[in-house]
């Protein structure tokens, strides 16, 4: 497949999502997801201000330093951002996928991210 075609059916399926989603306002931000190869990045938006509230990635020094699968170490990323989360007293987001299959690495960050006490 041609990767100019890839990349913007890609962004074809982020727009559509994050018109149905909603923006991420202060009191309930959009936890998005990155996902390449080898790693794996969330952050807290505030789409309303434009800013970034908080971040956590699979590169974070007590994570990169854990053995384990890429999924195991996403689902430690989905704690991270718990806890940022919860340090900045938020405890419901609203889960963008980023236009990625809600399965295997995008499923563990979600699966640690409720284990820390968000909600989606």
């Amino acid at each position: 497949m041609n990767p100019k075609v890839k990349s913007q059916r890609r962004q074809n399926i982020r727009y559509r999502i994050r018109r149905r989603i909603g923006e991420g306002v202060a009191q309930k931000p959009r936890l998005s997801v990155f996902r390449s190869n080898s790693e794996i990045y969330v952050q807290l938006i505030d789409d309303s201000n434009g800013e970034t509230l908080a971040a956590a990635s699979s590169k974070d020094k007590d994570i990169a330093a854990q053995k384990g699968t890429k999924i195991e170490k996403s689902k430690l990323v989905g704690a991270a951002i718990a806890k940022k989360a919860t340090e900045l007293g938020l405890t419901t987001v609203t889960f963008d996928r980023g236009g990625y299959l809600y399965h295997g690495r995008v499923k563990a960050v979600a699966d640690g991210a409720r284990e820390g006490g968000l909600q989606f």
